[in-house]
């Protein structure tokens, strides 16, 4: 009984430390993932933009090495074909020579001469023999030459052709970039005119100093004009305001139809003292006279 409970326990503990493990192996995946992802997020997009352009400007060696194995491959491509024409001229003048002998052969000439020299006609169709061996062996050889020239030109065509999408696309990527780094620039530039503040930025403490300054500013001319409104004396400089005793009584007369009696009397008292100053200014007037 003890036996089986330790087995059993025994058993439950390695299923636990191997589902513990795979969660372990699990969390340790993710917080790798996290933690890359989290790095590559916090990399400026500048600088990520001048690794993109870093990396094309890496494939030129390849690219270059590239164009000189071609370059190389174009000249022994060349010379092969030279080399076939050769034979070829080569051919088509040991097949004229094979039949001009032939021609001799069938003649059942006892003696021919060539070249200023007598030969036989054993000697002329053993010759033939040689020169027709000689020729099958030179035209099988530019066979093979030929099928060395199509293999060599159809693998240079596929490499140009390789080069040339590699150029292609490293020309598109160059203005893939471009484009990333102006879009870039013009994210930066909406975010330089937004309207939005924010407090922990230098731009948003800027422009609570130009407000500040401003507001300050308007504080200090209301002053101005407000102490240039008020005196302490009279100005002699300035001119007195036309008609002030008419704006007064304008101000302060009663309404129309009511007729107090405090202002009737004042009007008595006042018409003596009128005529009394007219009387004056008339006497005066006189005097002058």
């Amino acid at each position: 009984m003890i036996k089986k409970t330790v087995i059993t326990a025994a058993a439950a503990l390695v299923v636990s430390l191997f589902f513990l493990g795979r969660d372990m192996v699990s969390y340790v995946r993710t917080s790798a993932g996290y933690v890359q992802n989290s790095v590559t997020d916090s990399v400026p997009m500048e600088f990520q933009i001048a690794r993109a352009r870093g990396m094309i400007d890496d494939l030129v060696p390849e690219i270059r090495k590239n164009m000189h194995v071609i370059a190389k491959e174009q000249v022994e491509v060349e010379n092969l074909d030279k080399q076939i024409a050769g034979a070829q001229k080569r051919l088509a003048k040991d097949k004229e020579e094979i039949l001009r002998l032939k021609t001799d052969a069938e003649s059942h000439k006892p003696a021919f001469e060539y070249a200023g020299r007598t030969y036989t006609a054993e000697q002329v169709k053993q010759d033939l023999a040689n020169r027709f061996d000689r020729y099958k062996t030179s035209e099988a050889t530019l066979g093979s030459l030929r099928d060395i020239y199509r293999a060599r030109q159809k693998s240079l065509d596929a490499a140009q052709q390789k080069l040339e999408g590699t150029l292609a696309a490293k020309r598109q990527l160059y203005v893939e970039v471009e484009n990333l780094q102006a879009r870039l620039q013009m994210i930066a530039a909406a975010q330089t005119t937004s309207q939005y503040n924010f407090d922990e930025s230098r731009l948003g403490r800027v422009r609570a100093l130009i407000t500040d300054l401003k507001t300050r500013l308007d504080v200090s001319e209301k002053l101005v004009n407000v102490e240039g409104q008020f005196h302490d004396q009279i100005p002699l400089d300035e001119t007195a305001p036309t008609n002030i005793t008419e704006q007064v009584s304008n101000y302060f007369q009663p309404e129309k139809g009511k007729v107090q009696p405090a202002a009737k009397e004042g009007a008595k008292k006042e018409q003596p003292q009128k005529s009394a100053s007219t009387e004056t200014e008339a006497s005066g007037d006189l005097a002058e006279d």
